[in-house]
C-alpha cells in the first residue's frame, strides 16, 4: 500500500510517454510476475531471514504495479453513463473484487481440505498464486481489449482521460485529492475488515477450523456480490452520495457490535460477515464515481489515480493490523474504532 503512490508516479510518466496499452501491459505483468513469485519463496527454514525479506520484496512489486494498473473504467463509466444509469455502470467493474475473493478462499478451501497439514505448509499453499498468474493473463487480454476501443481514444482527444503529471494534478487538485481520499475510506476500510482481519483472528484466537471458515467468507462474499449489484439499482434510485452517506452510517453501527460477533461460535461468525458483506457491497459499489466528479477534466485521470491510492493506503493498508493489535489489547469490541474512523470521515 505504501508503494501504490510511487507506482502511480512512475506509470503515469510510461502512460504520457508510450500509451495506455504500454502502461496496462508492463503493469500487469509486474503484478504477475510478483504474485507467482510468492509460490518459488524458499521456506523460513532452508533461508532463514531471507524468506520475509523475498515476500516483502513481492509485496512491494504488487504494490508499485496496483499503482499502475488504475484506468479508471469505474469513474470512466460512471460519468459517461446514461442518465439515470450511472450508478448501474460505476459498479460494473467493482464485482472483481468478490468474485476474486470467492475463487481465492474455493483454491484454498481446496487446499486445506485434501492435504495434510504438513503438505499444505509444505507445497500446498504455493498452488493459488500459479492460478492468480493465470487470472492475471486474462485480465491483460480483456482490459488491452478496452484501452483501445475508438470510445476509449475518444475520451483521450477530449482530454477527459489525459494523464497529465503528477506534480501538475497536485498543483491544481491537491485539496480535493487529500479531501477525495476519505470519501471511500469507510468501504476501503470495510473491505480488510471483513476479509483479512476476521480470517486472523479467528486462526489466532479461536478453534474454528480454516475450512469452515473459509467457506463462511464465501457465503459473505455472494452476499457482498449481490449487494455491489443493488448498489447500482439504489443509487440510481435514490443518489450515489445518499447511498454513500447511508451505508458510511450502517459501517459506524456495525463497528460498534459486529466484531463481538467473532467470539460467537458459527453463527455469530456467519452474521458478521454476511452483514459485513452487504454493507461493503453497497458502499463499495459506488465508491469510485462520485470522487472523480469532484475533479477537472484537464486533471481527472491523475487526480483519481492517487485519490484511490491514498484511500487504500489510509482504510485498508493499516486496517488489519491496527485492528488485530486493538483486539488482542482492548478486546474486539475495540477493534471496530478503527472502522469507525473511517466511517465518521
Amino acid at each position: 500500500f505504501l508503494f501504490r503512490p510511487l507506482g502511480t508516479v512512475l506509470f503515469i510518466a510510461i502512460d504520457r510517454k508510450f500509451g495506455r496499452g504500454a502502461k496496462l501491459t508492463t503493469a500487469l505483468l509486474l503484478l504477475g510476475t510478483s504474485t507467482v513469485s510468492v509460490a518459488f519463496i524458499p521456506s523460513y527454514e532452508s533461508i532463514g531471514m531471507w524468506a520475509p525479506v523475498l515476500l516483502a520484496l513481492t509485496r512491494i512489486g504488487q504494490g508499485v504495479a496496483l499503482g499502475g494498473t488504475w484506468d479508471g473504467l469505474a469513474s470512466l463509466l460512471a460519468l459517461n453513463a446514461p442518465e439515470g444509469k450511472r450508478g448501474w455502470y460505476a459498479m460494473i467493474p467493482q464485482l472483481g473484487a468478490p468474485i476474486g475473493l470467492l475463487v481465492a478462499s474455493a483454491l484454498f478451501a481446496f487446499f486445506l481440505n485434501t492435504l495434510s497439514a504438513p503438505d499444505f505448509l509444505d507445497w500446498g499453499w504455493r498452488y493459488p498464486f500459479f492460478v492468480a498468474f493465470a487470472i492475471n493473463v486474462v485480465a491483460l487480454f480483456a482490459r488491452l481489449r478496452i484501452v483501445v476501443t475508438p470510445a476509449f481514444q475518444k475520451l483521450f482527444e477530449t482530454r477527459e482521460l489525459q494523464p497529465t503529471p503528477v506534480s501538475q494534478a497536485l498543483r491544481a487538485e491537491g485539496p480535493k485529492i487529500a479531501i477525495g481520499a476519505f470519501a471511500p475510506l469507510a468501504s476501503f476500510a470495510m473491505f480488510h475488515m471483513v476479509t483479512v482481519f476476521p480470517l486472523s483472528w479467528v486462526f489466532l484466537f479461536t478453534n474454528e477450523t480454516p475450512v469452515r471458515f473459509l467457506l463462511i467468507e464465501m457465503v459473505g462474499a455472494v452476499f457482498g456480490l449481490i449487494a455491489i449489484l443493488a448498489s447500482g439499482v439504489l443509487a440510481d434510485r435514490y443518489g450515489r452520495r445518499t447511498l454513500l452517506a447511508i451505508t458510511a452510517a450502517g459501517i459506524a453501527a456495525f463497528s460498534g457490535f459486529a466484531p463481538q460477533l467473532l467470539n460467537g461460535g458459527p453463527i455469530g461468525e456467519l452474521t458478521f460477515m454476511i452483514s459485513g458483506f452487504i454493507l461493503l457491497g453497497l458502499s463499495f459499489g459506488q465508491a469510485s464515481g462520485p470522487v472523480a466528479s469532484s475533479f477537472s477534466l484537464t486533471n481527472r485521470y491523475t487526480s483519481s489515480a492517487l485519490t484511490s491510492d491514498l484511500a487504500w493506503l489510509f482504510g485498508a493498508g493499516f486496517a488489519p493490523l491496527a485492528a488485530l493489535w486493538i483486539s488482542s489489547q482492548f478486546g474486539l469490541i475495540a477493534a471496530g474504532a478503527y472502522l469507525l474512523s473511517g466511517a465518521v470521515c
